[in-house]
């Protein structure tokens, strides 16, 4: 039977079967990218979600060096880089800047700005530093909790792509520095509950309520909150941390990071999680502004699932929490940054800003967390409300008003743009990459929600030329993936379409073993295998 499921068509092409599928000149061409025989949107989304991150690169002259950044704020760098690591050669030069003016407490900088632009102005001295010849000022927001672990993060990415283990020893000892800061200094830790805390913010934001938005100090008695977003973003830094440690030989201190990170896990299922989801803020030395802090659904909490927290059931709950909301809402979808909205926040009224407004990263991280949680029929279903918004607008925005779905501006449109890009990649397509290379394939395609029954899939890392060349074909015997990557061995969890079960599985011509696992309802066939970059999976059905 397997000899019949062969590709029919193929890719890319303009025309197939009397149907326009792609663009003149093969715009969709990308890394990622995808075709279609059907049509060109999914290919098209790609191409112009790549276009508004690519949009944000620009170079930044300080201190006699060029550094290649996206908005020229590590926060915003290491989000977006869940996009541009696909293509862009200089993934080091912000980073290094920023990791090389650590300060001694293991504290960063975050920001290089113009010095007629005065967030310089919004710190102390010891949060800013001055360079005078070009112009700019070096800054941390000392109320931001979130930079030592994005450091670690936007590391974690770059060793992925490039191996190179002489950078990683280099940068390693400075990453755990900035860890050790955030869980020991008496303004970032509340040594009782063993959290990171914060002045009371929204969610990863930087302005503190009640006090004007040119002061980014922690003063003495600011209300302080503990934020599950920052734990979770510390919880998966630590996991990296262990992760470097074993890959540079030193076991011992792997352990302690993995015992650090599941102490870390297991106070914030204490205190900060309801039953269902991870409440807004836990306040420590106020009430908060109305009392609705436990029932109040923050963006953090998709980030949560995503960084690893949560277990399946408890992500599960957090989805469910999503798609509840989304039925009850008056807003046009339920990517909230936070809800309920506050009555006011610092001048921002309900639906304004991240006041309660509506988000692309909130949604794509969102949706990629229902591709991998059993839910995958609502991930595409996001991706594909998100299609129609782009295709509406022309363009995609940092943030929507909840009335009528349009733009509101204000903050950079490539945060989410990279948030969606990566639901596609590891969410839809499946493609993970969990030792760095693709030298393992981590292939989880989910591409039988998408109606599309025959398609090429494309990813990988334009720096290293590791590229990942996926062919899909559905047909009414059995699905079919070809593969060719730079991976040794492949670790595979193909989703079966609803209601087909498995009979046979062949790998490159022969029978192989398998077994089906679920997800929530979804079943899967879960397999691992070895070859030399070229796999063959054929899925028959019943």
């Amino acid at each position: 039977m397997s000899g019949s499921i062969v590709f029919r068509h193929r890719l890319p092409a303009m025309n197939i079967d009397g149907r326009h599928n792609g663009t003149y000149n093969n715009e969709e061409g990308g890394c990622p990218c995808c075709y279609t025989t059907t049509d060109s949107r999914l290919g098209q989304f790609l191409h112009h979600l790549r276009d508004a991150v690519t949009d944000d690169r620009r170079l930044v002259f300080i201190d006699g060096k060029a550094l290649s950044c996206s908005n020229n704020w590590i926060r915003d760098h290491t989000h977006e880089m869940k996009a541009f690591r696909h293509w862009e050669h200089d993934l080091t030069s912000f980073l290094d800047f920023i990791a090389d003016t650590q300060q001694e407490s293991g504290r960063y900088f975050e920001l290089i700005k113009q010095l007629d632009d005065f967030h310089w102005k919004f710190v102390s001295e010891d949060c800013r530093r001055i360079y005078e010849d070009d112009n700019v000022a070096l800054v941390r927001l000392e109320l931001e909790a979130d930079i030592e672990y994005l450091v670690v993060e936007a590391a974690d990415m770059v060793f992925r792509v490039t191996r190179d283990r002489d950078w990683l020893e280099r940068i390693l000892p400075k990453l755990e520095k900035g860890i050790e800061y955030i869980t020991s200094d008496e303004k970032r830790w509340d040594a009782e509950r063993g959290l990171v805390k914060r002045p009371f913010t929204i969610d990863t934001w930087d302005f503190t309520y009640g006090k004007p938005g040119n002061n980014r100090r922690i003063e003495d008695g600011d209300p302080m909150a503990i934020m599950h977003g920052d734990n979770s973003g510390v919880y998966d830094a630590m996991r990296i941390l262990a992760r470097f440690r074993r890959l540079t030989g030193d076991g011992e201190k792997a352990d302690e990071w993995e015992m650090r990170a599941e102490a870390l896990r297991e106070a914030m299922i204490r205190h900060l999680w309801n039953g269902r989801f991870f409440i807004h803020q836990l306040h420590l030395n106020s009430g908060g502004a109305d009392g609705l802090e436990s029932e109040r659904l923050s963006l953090s909490n998709v980030y949560d699932i995503n960084r690893g927290v949560t277990d399946t059931a408890q992500s599960r709950s957090i989805i469910s929490e999503y798609i509840r909301r989304r039925g009850r809402t008056s807003a046009f979808a339920e990517w909230f940054t936070v809800d309920p909205p506050y009555p006011e926040f610092n001048g921002y009224k309900p639906g304004q800003y991240v006041n309660g407004a509506i988000s692309p990263f909130t949604a794509g991280e969102l949706a990629k967390a229902a591709f991998e949680n059993g839910y995958e029929e609502y991930g595409w279903d996001i991706i594909s409300r998100f299609m129609s918004m782009m295709e509406r607008d022309g363009n995609i925005y940092f943030v929507y008003s909840p009335d009528d779905g349009r733009p509101q501006g204000g903050g950079p449109s490539a945060w989410g743009a990279a948030a969606l890009i990566s639901a596609v990649d590891e969410g839809l397509a499946g493609i993970t990459d969990p030792d760095g290379g693709y030298e393992t394939l981590g292939f989880s395609p989910r591409f039988p929600v998408t109606g599309y029954e025959e398609l090429r899939y494309i990813t990988g890392y334009e720096k290293t030329s590791a590229y990942v060349d996926v062919r899909y074909i559905l047909t009414d015997r059995g699905m079919r993936y070809d593969v060719i990557s730079p991976s040794k061995k492949a670790a595979c969890r193909i989703m079966l379409p609803k209601g087909r079960r498995m009979s046979a599985l062949t790998v490159n011509g022969g029978p192989h073993d398998a077994s089906v696992s679920y997800v929530g309802d979804t079943a899967y066939a879960v397999f691992g295998c070895e070859g030399g970059g070229r796999y063959s999976f054929i899925i028959e059905f019943e």
